[in-house]
């Protein structure tokens, strides 16, 4: 038989704090983009995903 305790859903000592009040927005909702926009923000996207980052400060001082 093993010696370790069985895995069991701890309760915490202490109850979580409430969600923070800036979770919540309030006021008019977010425009929603334009199908051209959307589009810029895809290719962008897929640029910074395929090209390397710079390994040191140094390296991204020099590229400009």
């Amino acid at each position: 038989m093993s010696s370790t305790q069985p895995d069991v859903d701890r309760v915490p000592a202490y109850p979580e704090p409430p969600a923070s009040l800036l979770w919540h927005r309030r006021g008019p909702k977010a425009r929603t983009l334009t199908p051209a926009q959307q589009r810029r923000n895809r290719e962008l996207l897929d640029v910074a995903q395929r090209s390397p980052r710079p390994r040191s400060t140094k390296a991204l001082a020099e590229a400009r």
